[in-house]
């Protein structure tokens, strides 16, 4: 077998999609005789600088002869990449064999850029270590996303699926006509079975793509026969072409665990951590807290046992939109698990459970004798009423009325990251509170 590559054709501002290009190779492959059995969409960091939106690779499993495929990408990408664009720079790379069989230094280095931030070189090391074909144009960083495709197989265990819709390629840059009735009235058929293709309370099509590439829709889910049968139900503009794609979308393969005090930017992490300060809501609408390392807090103390010292600031954007409650909802004490990619020290979180919740907080009490609320009167010197005198040494305790349970929450469809794990997936290790 043959595994054919390829990576980073498209512009931010220009269209294209790298998805569409793969489409047209495995059509042309099919076109000179060849089968193809697999297609893979594989979405790496999140947090590389120069990603479009999704950082998405591709992958065909085909038994076309090497030498021949490689011709095949050239020809295919040549002419439609977006290499004028400065931060585009697309890479092929071909590998003979069974995709199941690479080599572990392959796999390992999907796994890394899915999780890392790696350079060309280490891809044309390990191209040339295991005598790959391969092509470049304008650098060919591309190559690092190729070559992950290449090992993608054998390196991932966990697997959805897309159907993508695409228009025809003269419309590009023109609006998009897809009927959103059709589209909200197919998701509720389907859900959860297919997930994020809309968001129910933005009432957004979140199927339906911005950007001015040749995406029509795209949907996801843990069905083949489901994704394909809900974009036959949207209603829309004429469709050029479409492909089903295996895909490590929504499956939180860019998380890794990680401890205050060790992360380091351009990674995604999963963190324990206590609710250090009240979260602030800024400029621009984004809400921001603290969260405390070290062990998890004492509820009994006086501050609710806030430990350590280390401190992570943590941000719900305001694109996140409801989620932004959830955050404001916290109280310091309460014991969380956040996931989301560190940027200048701060985590932008996309999703987090609780773990604990802070149900109590001390107060002053209340004068026994006048029923007049109580004073410091003074550090370690317990209470005092101004009105009667009356002492006493221990602060009252009250119950808190908390609009969050325990469990996990998510930011909503709109902002959800391609590669990030929807809760309705399911798998979680606590109760779920799943955003429609």
């Amino acid at each position: 077998m043959t595994v054919i590559g390829l990576d980073d054709t498209d512009s931010r501002e220009r269209g294209m999609c790298t998805t569409y290009l793969a489409t047209r190779l495995a059509e042309r492959v099919v076109a000179e005789g060849g089968a193809v059995d697999r297609r893979l969409l594989i979405r790496l960091n999140p947090a590389v600088e120069h990603k479009t939106r999704g950082n998405a690779a591709l992958a065909l499993h085909t038994d076309i002869d090497p030498e021949r495929a490689l011709e095949l990408a050239v020809a295919e990408l040549e002419p439609l990449a977006e290499i004028d664009d400065p931060r585009t720079s697309p890479g092929v790379v071909v590998a003979d064999g069974t995709p199941d069989a690479v080599p572990d230094d392959v796999a390992d280095f999907t796994h890394s850029a899915i999780r890392d931030l790696l350079d060309p070189a280490d891809a044309l090391t390990t191209i040339d270590e295991f005598g790959y074909r391969h092509h470049g144009w304008e650098g060919g960083r591309g190559r690092i996303g190729a070559l992950a495709a290449v090992g993608a197989w054998a390196a991932l265990d966990e697997w959805t699926y897309e159907h993508i819709s695409y228009r025809a390629f003269e419309r590009c840059g023109s609006p998009r006509d897809v009927d959103e009735a059709s589209v909200f009235a197919a998701a509720d058929r389907f859900y959860p079975d297919a997930w994020d293709t809309v968001d129910r309370t933005e009432r957004q099509a979140v199927c339906v793509p911005n950007a001015p590439g040749p995406i029509l829709y795209g949907v996801r889910g843990d069905d083949p026969d489901v994704v394909v049968d809900l974009a036959d139900r949207i209603e829309s503009e004429p469709i050029e072409r479409s492909a089903t794609f295996l895909t490590n979308q929504g499956t939180d393969a860019h998380l890794r665990d990680g401890a205050i005090g060790d992360l380091r930017d351009g990674r995604a992490y999963r963190v324990d951590g206590t609710v250090a300060n009240d979260p602030e809501t800024r400029r621009g609408g984004h809400v921001f807290f603290e969260l405390a390392g070290g062990d998890r807090a004492d509820p009994a103390a006086p501050d609710g046992g806030i430990p350590g010292d280390t401190r992570l600031d943590c941000v719900a954007f305001e694109p996140t939109k409801r989620f932004r409650d959830r955050i404001r909802a916290l109280r310091v004490g309460d014991e969380l698990t956040v996931c989301g990619e560190v940027s200048g020290g701060t985590l932008k979180l996309e999703k987090f459970a609780l773990d604990s919740l802070r149900r109590t907080e001390e107060t002053n009490p209340t004068c026994p004798s006048c029923g007049r609320s109580m004073a410091s009167a003074g550090r370690e010197q317990g209470y005092r009423c101004r009105d009667c005198g009356t002492s006493t040494a221990e602060p009252a305790t009250v119950s808190l009325d908390r609009d969050l349970e325990l469990g996990w929450y998510e930011v909503p469809p709109c902002a959800r990251r391609h590669i990030a794990k929807p809760l309705i997936r399911g798998g979680f290790d606590a109760p779920i509170h799943p955003e429609r």
